[in-house]
């Protein structure tokens, strides 16, 4: 995965400490990272009405005919 630097306030960072703690994670990137596929999952029901899976999803091994 490419490395992006995130300049973040000291009111933003205490509030991705405060969520890195919730949910038990163990760095700030771990928060972002998490923030970010919440924000994805949220997106997609809004749009779709469903949940959808954010890895990848073994199929059937015959091509469709």
């Amino acid at each position: 995965m490419p490395f992006n630097e995130t300049m973040l306030s000291d009111d933003e960072r205490q509030m991705i400490e405060n969520i890195r703690q919730r949910e038990g994670l163990e760095s700030i990137d771990q928060a972002l990272e998490w923030l970010v596929k919440t924000a994805v999952r949220n997106g997609a029901r809004r749009i779709t009405g469903r949940g959808r899976a954010l890895y990848a999803v073994g199929g059937k091994t015959k091509p469709c005919e």
